[in-house]
Protein backbone atom coordinates (compact mmCIF):
# COMPACT_ATOMS: atom_id res chain seq x y z
CA UNK A 1 0.00 0.00 0.00
CA UNK A 2 2.86 2.37 0.76
CA UNK A 3 4.38 1.81 -2.69
CA UNK A 4 0.97 2.40 -4.32
CA UNK A 5 0.49 5.57 -2.31
CA UNK A 6 3.89 6.84 -3.38
CA UNK A 7 3.04 6.12 -7.02
CA UNK A 8 -0.15 8.17 -6.72
CA UNK A 9 1.82 11.10 -5.31
CA UNK A 10 4.40 10.91 -8.11
CA UNK A 11 1.79 10.65 -10.87
CA UNK A 12 -0.23 13.50 -9.37
CA UNK A 13 2.88 15.64 -9.26
CA UNK A 14 3.64 14.93 -12.91
CA UNK A 15 0.11 15.84 -13.93
CA UNK A 16 0.33 19.06 -11.94
CA UNK A 17 3.62 20.00 -13.62
CA UNK A 18 2.28 19.14 -17.06
CA UNK A 19 -0.78 21.36 -16.70
CA UNK A 20 0.97 24.36 -15.20
CA UNK A 21 0.68 27.36 -17.53
CA UNK A 22 3.91 29.26 -18.15
CA UNK A 23 3.53 32.83 -16.98
CA UNK A 24 6.21 35.17 -18.32
CA UNK A 25 7.82 37.61 -15.94
CA UNK A 26 7.66 41.37 -16.43
CA UNK A 27 10.28 42.51 -18.94
CA UNK A 28 11.96 45.90 -18.55
CA UNK A 29 13.12 47.53 -21.79
CA UNK A 30 15.29 50.60 -22.20
CA UNK A 31 14.63 52.65 -25.31
CA UNK A 32 16.48 54.94 -27.68
CA UNK A 33 15.05 58.21 -28.98
CA UNK A 34 14.74 58.20 -32.76
CA UNK A 35 16.85 61.02 -34.15
CA UNK A 36 17.09 62.71 -37.53
CA UNK A 37 20.39 63.14 -39.37
CA UNK A 38 20.73 66.63 -37.81
CA UNK A 39 20.82 65.11 -34.33
CA UNK A 40 17.35 66.33 -33.33
CA UNK A 41 14.69 63.89 -32.20
CA UNK A 42 12.27 62.78 -34.89
CA UNK A 43 9.39 65.24 -35.21
CA UNK A 44 5.94 63.71 -34.71
CA UNK A 45 6.11 60.80 -37.17
CA UNK A 46 3.18 58.96 -35.53
CA UNK A 47 4.88 55.68 -36.38
CA UNK A 48 2.20 53.10 -37.14
CA UNK A 49 4.12 50.30 -38.85
CA UNK A 50 7.60 48.78 -38.64
CA UNK A 51 9.42 46.00 -40.50
CA UNK A 52 12.98 44.72 -40.88
CA UNK A 53 14.47 45.27 -44.35
CA UNK A 54 17.98 44.75 -45.70
CA UNK A 55 19.66 45.11 -42.31
CA UNK A 56 17.64 48.22 -41.48
CA UNK A 57 14.17 48.98 -40.16
CA UNK A 58 11.43 50.64 -42.19
CA UNK A 59 8.62 52.65 -40.61
CA UNK A 60 5.47 54.26 -41.96
CA UNK A 61 3.57 57.23 -40.53
CA UNK A 62 -0.19 57.66 -40.21
CA UNK A 63 -2.37 60.54 -41.37
CA UNK A 64 -1.98 62.56 -38.15
CA UNK A 65 1.82 62.80 -38.45
CA UNK A 66 3.66 66.03 -39.23
CA UNK A 67 3.24 66.71 -42.94
CA UNK A 68 6.97 66.23 -43.52
CA UNK A 69 6.72 62.60 -42.36
CA UNK A 70 3.74 61.38 -44.40
CA UNK A 71 3.60 59.23 -47.56
CA UNK A 72 7.05 57.69 -47.29
CA UNK A 73 8.92 54.86 -45.64
CA UNK A 74 11.58 56.00 -43.18
CA UNK A 75 14.85 54.04 -43.07
CA UNK A 76 16.16 53.49 -39.53
CA UNK A 77 19.50 52.17 -38.35
CA UNK A 78 18.49 49.69 -35.62
CA UNK A 79 21.76 50.07 -33.72
CA UNK A 80 21.88 53.87 -33.51
CA UNK A 81 18.16 54.69 -33.91
CA UNK A 82 19.16 57.32 -36.50
CA UNK A 83 16.70 57.95 -39.33
CA UNK A 84 18.27 58.23 -42.79
CA UNK A 85 18.05 61.65 -44.38
CA UNK A 86 16.71 60.18 -47.62
CA UNK A 87 13.51 58.20 -47.16
CA UNK A 88 11.54 56.20 -49.73
CA UNK A 89 8.92 58.63 -51.05
CA UNK A 90 5.58 57.52 -52.50
CA UNK A 91 4.43 58.33 -55.98
CA UNK A 92 1.32 57.15 -57.78
CA UNK A 93 1.01 55.01 -60.89
CA UNK A 94 -1.48 55.81 -63.64
CA UNK A 95 -3.40 52.71 -62.58
CA UNK A 96 -3.99 53.99 -59.04
CA UNK A 97 -4.47 57.57 -60.27
CA UNK A 98 -7.49 56.35 -62.24
CA UNK A 99 -8.98 54.41 -59.32
CA UNK A 100 -11.81 55.46 -57.02
CA UNK A 101 -9.29 55.98 -54.23
CA UNK A 102 -6.85 58.36 -55.95
CA UNK A 103 -7.98 61.52 -54.13
CA UNK A 104 -7.63 59.91 -50.72
CA UNK A 105 -4.25 58.34 -51.45
CA UNK A 106 -2.98 61.64 -52.93
CA UNK A 107 -4.06 63.61 -49.88
CA UNK A 108 -3.14 62.34 -46.37
CA UNK A 109 -3.94 58.63 -46.27
CA UNK A 110 -4.11 57.21 -42.76
CA UNK A 111 -1.55 54.43 -43.21
CA UNK A 112 -1.59 52.11 -40.21
CA UNK A 113 0.61 49.11 -40.96
CA UNK A 114 3.37 47.83 -43.21
CA UNK A 115 4.49 44.45 -44.57
CA UNK A 116 7.36 43.35 -46.83
CA UNK A 117 6.63 40.74 -49.50
CA UNK A 118 8.67 37.68 -48.42
CA UNK A 119 9.12 36.68 -52.08
CA UNK A 120 10.34 40.07 -53.29
CA UNK A 121 11.78 42.65 -50.91
CA UNK A 122 11.20 45.41 -53.48
CA UNK A 123 7.46 45.03 -52.86
CA UNK A 124 5.60 46.35 -49.81
CA UNK A 125 1.99 46.45 -48.64
CA UNK A 126 0.44 49.18 -46.52
CA UNK A 127 -3.12 49.45 -45.24
CA UNK A 128 -5.31 52.50 -44.68
CA UNK A 129 -7.68 53.11 -41.79
CA UNK A 130 -9.72 56.25 -41.09
CA UNK A 131 -10.81 58.04 -44.28
CA UNK A 132 -13.55 60.19 -42.74
CA UNK A 133 -11.39 63.30 -43.22
CA UNK A 134 -10.77 62.64 -46.91
CA UNK A 135 -12.46 64.00 -49.98
CA UNK A 136 -15.63 62.18 -50.86
CA UNK A 137 -15.69 59.63 -53.63
CA UNK A 138 -17.96 59.96 -56.62
CA UNK A 139 -21.46 58.55 -56.38
CA UNK A 140 -20.57 55.69 -58.70
CA UNK A 141 -17.52 54.80 -56.58
CA UNK A 142 -19.52 54.87 -53.36
CA UNK A 143 -22.13 52.63 -54.93
CA UNK A 144 -19.46 50.17 -56.08
CA UNK A 145 -17.74 49.95 -52.70
CA UNK A 146 -20.61 50.47 -50.25
CA UNK A 147 -20.65 46.87 -49.00
CA UNK A 148 -17.40 46.71 -47.03
CA UNK A 149 -19.06 44.97 -44.08
CA UNK A 150 -17.36 47.55 -41.89
CA UNK A 151 -16.82 51.27 -42.44
CA UNK A 152 -18.59 53.37 -45.07
CA UNK A 153 -15.23 54.09 -46.71
CA UNK A 154 -13.40 50.75 -46.98
CA UNK A 155 -9.93 50.01 -45.67
CA UNK A 156 -7.45 49.72 -48.52
CA UNK A 157 -4.48 47.46 -49.18
CA UNK A 158 -1.94 49.36 -51.27
CA UNK A 159 0.93 47.70 -53.12
CA UNK A 160 4.20 49.65 -53.30
CA UNK A 161 7.18 48.75 -55.49
CA UNK A 162 10.70 50.11 -55.14
CA UNK A 163 11.88 52.00 -58.23
CA UNK A 164 15.40 52.65 -59.54
CA UNK A 165 15.29 56.19 -58.14
CA UNK A 166 14.50 54.81 -54.62
CA UNK A 167 10.92 56.05 -54.79
CA UNK A 168 7.98 53.77 -54.04
CA UNK A 169 5.37 53.47 -56.75
CA UNK A 170 1.78 52.81 -55.67
CA UNK A 171 1.05 50.19 -58.31
CA UNK A 172 -2.26 48.72 -57.13
CA UNK A 173 -4.98 49.16 -54.54
CA UNK A 174 -7.72 46.84 -53.27
CA UNK A 175 -10.45 47.51 -50.70
CA UNK A 176 -11.14 44.98 -47.96
CA UNK A 177 -14.50 43.33 -47.33
CA UNK A 178 -15.73 41.62 -44.15
CA UNK A 179 -18.65 39.22 -43.97
CA UNK A 180 -21.65 40.54 -42.06
CA UNK A 181 -21.42 37.47 -39.82
CA UNK A 182 -18.06 38.73 -38.52
CA UNK A 183 -19.84 41.61 -36.72
CA UNK A 184 -16.99 44.04 -37.28
CA UNK A 185 -18.91 47.23 -36.60
CA UNK A 186 -18.42 50.66 -38.15
CA UNK A 187 -15.33 52.06 -36.40
CA UNK A 188 -13.37 54.30 -38.80
CA UNK A 189 -10.53 54.87 -36.34
CA UNK A 190 -10.38 51.35 -34.92
CA UNK A 191 -9.55 49.37 -38.01
CA UNK A 192 -6.64 47.34 -39.37
CA UNK A 193 -3.48 48.26 -37.45
CA UNK A 194 -1.27 45.22 -38.01
CA UNK A 195 0.04 43.51 -41.15
CA UNK A 196 2.30 40.46 -41.35
CA UNK A 197 3.09 37.97 -44.09
CA UNK A 198 3.11 34.37 -42.92
CA UNK A 199 3.57 31.22 -44.98
CA UNK A 200 2.42 30.70 -48.59
CA UNK A 201 1.46 34.31 -49.25
CA UNK A 202 -0.93 34.56 -46.32
CA UNK A 203 -1.23 38.15 -45.18
CA UNK A 204 -2.51 38.51 -41.61
CA UNK A 205 -4.49 41.60 -40.65
CA UNK A 206 -4.84 42.69 -37.03
CA UNK A 207 -7.94 44.74 -36.24
CA UNK A 208 -8.22 46.93 -33.15
CA UNK A 209 -11.77 45.98 -32.18
CA UNK A 210 -15.10 44.58 -33.31
CA UNK A 211 -18.67 45.17 -32.12
CA UNK A 212 -17.85 43.43 -28.83
CA UNK A 213 -14.71 45.58 -28.34
CA UNK A 214 -12.43 42.60 -28.91
CA UNK A 215 -9.30 42.52 -31.06
CA UNK A 216 -9.56 40.29 -34.15
CA UNK A 217 -7.15 38.82 -36.68
CA UNK A 218 -8.08 38.08 -40.28
CA UNK A 219 -6.18 36.91 -43.33
CA UNK A 220 -6.16 37.22 -47.09
CA UNK A 221 -4.17 35.21 -49.63
CA UNK A 222 -1.92 37.46 -51.71
CA UNK A 223 -0.95 35.41 -54.76
CA UNK A 224 0.12 36.33 -58.29
CA UNK A 225 -3.47 37.14 -59.27
CA UNK A 226 -4.40 39.16 -56.22
CA UNK A 227 -3.45 42.59 -57.57
CA UNK A 228 -5.04 42.04 -60.99
CA UNK A 229 -8.42 43.14 -59.64
CA UNK A 230 -9.77 46.28 -58.00
CA UNK A 231 -12.78 44.47 -56.56
CA UNK A 232 -13.21 43.84 -52.85
CA UNK A 233 -10.73 41.42 -51.33
CA UNK A 234 -12.71 39.23 -48.94
CA UNK A 235 -10.91 38.51 -45.70
CA UNK A 236 -11.12 35.33 -43.63
CA UNK A 237 -11.52 35.14 -39.87
CA UNK A 238 -8.50 33.11 -38.73
CA UNK A 239 -10.26 32.30 -35.41
CA UNK A 240 -7.09 32.39 -33.32
CA UNK A 241 -7.04 31.97 -29.54
CA UNK A 242 -6.84 35.64 -28.60
CA UNK A 243 -7.28 37.04 -25.10
CA UNK A 244 -10.86 37.94 -24.22
CA UNK A 245 -11.59 40.94 -22.01
CA UNK A 246 -14.86 41.76 -20.28
CA UNK A 247 -14.21 45.51 -20.23
CA UNK A 248 -11.79 48.14 -21.46
CA UNK A 249 -9.95 48.54 -24.76
CA UNK A 250 -7.19 46.02 -25.53
CA UNK A 251 -6.43 46.51 -29.23
CA UNK A 252 -3.81 45.01 -31.51
CA UNK A 253 -1.80 47.92 -32.90
CA UNK A 254 1.31 46.34 -34.40
CA UNK A 255 2.14 42.85 -35.59
CA UNK A 256 4.76 40.67 -37.27
CA UNK A 257 5.31 37.01 -38.09
CA UNK A 258 7.71 34.84 -36.08
CA UNK A 259 8.63 31.56 -37.83
CA UNK A 260 9.35 28.36 -35.90
CA UNK A 261 10.70 25.05 -37.18
CA UNK A 262 8.05 22.34 -37.74
CA UNK A 263 5.29 24.77 -36.80
CA UNK A 264 3.00 27.23 -38.67
CA UNK A 265 4.63 30.04 -36.69
CA UNK A 266 3.45 32.77 -34.35
CA UNK A 267 2.26 36.33 -34.58
CA UNK A 268 3.94 38.84 -32.28
CA UNK A 269 1.51 41.67 -31.59
CA UNK A 270 1.60 44.87 -29.57
CA UNK A 271 -1.35 45.59 -27.28
CA UNK A 272 -0.99 49.38 -27.27
CA UNK A 273 -3.21 50.21 -24.30
CA UNK A 274 -1.74 47.57 -22.01
CA UNK A 275 2.04 47.74 -22.49
CA UNK A 276 1.82 44.03 -23.34
CA UNK A 277 3.21 41.88 -26.14
CA UNK A 278 1.03 39.03 -27.38
CA UNK A 279 2.51 35.80 -28.74
CA UNK A 280 -0.23 34.22 -30.86
CA UNK A 281 -0.05 30.55 -31.86
CA UNK A 282 -1.02 30.07 -35.51
CA UNK A 283 -1.40 26.33 -34.84
CA UNK A 284 -4.26 27.28 -32.45
CA UNK A 285 -3.07 24.74 -29.87
CA UNK A 286 -2.27 27.22 -27.11
CA UNK A 287 -3.88 30.41 -25.85
CA UNK A 288 -2.10 33.65 -26.60
CA UNK A 289 0.83 34.26 -24.28
CA UNK A 290 0.56 37.75 -22.78
CA UNK A 291 4.01 39.15 -22.01
CA UNK A 292 3.98 42.18 -19.68
CA UNK A 293 6.52 44.86 -20.52
CA UNK A 294 7.57 48.14 -18.90
CA UNK A 295 9.34 50.77 -20.96
CA UNK A 296 12.04 53.23 -19.92
CA UNK A 297 13.13 56.39 -21.72
CA UNK A 298 16.70 57.73 -21.42
CA UNK A 299 17.16 61.14 -19.83
CA UNK A 300 19.70 63.91 -20.35
CA UNK A 301 22.99 62.72 -18.91
CA UNK A 302 23.86 66.34 -18.03
CA UNK A 303 20.82 66.73 -15.79
CA UNK A 304 22.00 65.70 -12.33
CA UNK A 305 18.48 66.05 -10.91
CA UNK A 306 17.23 63.08 -12.98
CA UNK A 307 17.77 59.36 -12.88
CA UNK A 308 19.44 57.89 -15.94
CA UNK A 309 16.15 56.26 -17.03
CA UNK A 310 12.52 57.18 -16.44
CA UNK A 311 9.64 54.72 -16.46
CA UNK A 312 7.08 55.66 -19.12
CA UNK A 313 3.47 56.17 -18.11
CA UNK A 314 2.41 54.87 -21.54
CA UNK A 315 4.54 53.69 -24.43
CA UNK A 316 1.72 53.18 -26.96
CA UNK A 317 3.49 50.71 -29.21
CA UNK A 318 2.37 50.50 -32.84
CA UNK A 319 5.39 49.18 -34.70
CA UNK A 320 6.58 45.56 -34.33
CA UNK A 321 9.31 43.94 -36.45
CA UNK A 322 10.77 40.46 -36.08
CA UNK A 323 14.36 40.14 -37.29
CA UNK A 324 15.73 36.67 -36.64
CA UNK A 325 15.76 36.10 -32.88
CA UNK A 326 15.12 39.75 -32.00
CA UNK A 327 11.90 41.77 -31.79
CA UNK A 328 12.05 45.50 -32.51
CA UNK A 329 9.34 47.90 -31.36
CA UNK A 330 8.56 51.58 -31.94
CA UNK A 331 5.84 53.60 -30.29
CA UNK A 332 3.25 55.92 -31.80
CA UNK A 333 3.03 58.81 -29.33
CA UNK A 334 -0.52 59.10 -27.99
CA UNK A 335 -1.04 62.83 -28.36
CA UNK A 336 -3.42 63.40 -25.46
CA UNK A 337 -1.38 61.27 -23.07
CA UNK A 338 2.24 61.48 -24.18
CA UNK A 339 3.32 64.34 -21.91
CA UNK A 340 2.12 62.29 -18.92
CA UNK A 341 5.44 60.49 -19.38
CA UNK A 342 7.37 63.55 -18.22
CA UNK A 343 9.31 62.91 -15.03
CA UNK A 344 12.59 64.54 -15.96
CA UNK A 345 12.00 68.07 -17.30
CA UNK A 346 14.91 67.74 -19.71
CA UNK A 347 12.76 65.21 -21.62
CA UNK A 348 9.69 67.44 -21.87
CA UNK A 349 10.69 68.90 -25.23
CA UNK A 350 11.06 65.42 -26.73
CA UNK A 351 7.63 64.37 -25.53
CA UNK A 352 6.08 67.62 -26.76
CA UNK A 353 7.56 66.98 -30.21
CA UNK A 354 5.87 63.56 -30.10
CA UNK A 355 9.26 61.93 -30.65
CA UNK A 356 9.10 58.11 -30.64
CA UNK A 357 11.44 55.63 -29.02
CA UNK A 358 12.76 52.33 -30.26
CA UNK A 359 13.00 49.21 -28.09
CA UNK A 360 14.16 45.67 -28.67
CA UNK A 361 14.17 42.33 -26.89
CA UNK A 362 15.36 38.82 -27.73
CA UNK A 363 12.98 35.99 -28.52
CA UNK A 364 12.82 33.82 -25.42
CA UNK A 365 12.79 30.03 -26.10
CA UNK A 366 10.78 29.54 -22.90
CA UNK A 367 7.80 31.24 -24.53
CA UNK A 368 7.28 28.15 -26.70
CA UNK A 369 7.44 25.54 -23.94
Amino acid sequence: MKKFGLLIIIVTGLISCATTTFKPELISLKGQWLTESNGEVMLNPQTSGLKAWRGKLLSVSDGSAHISQRKQLHIIDPQSAVVAEQSLLFKMSDNVQQSCFADYLNDSPDLEALAVDPQNDKVFVVVTEDATRSKTMSDSCFEKYQGSGSTDYPSLLVRLELQDDNSLLMTNVRPLQFKASYHIGNFPNDGIEGLAFGLDGTLYLGKEKDEKVQARIFSVKVDEQFWNSDDFAQVTDVELNLPHYEKGNHPVNGMDYLPRDNHPGYLVAAARNDNDIWLIDLAKKHPTLVIPVEFYAPTDSNDASCDEWELMHNASLEGVAVDGDRIWMINDPWKKNYTKNVICESNRGKYEKMAPLMFSMPVNPLWFK
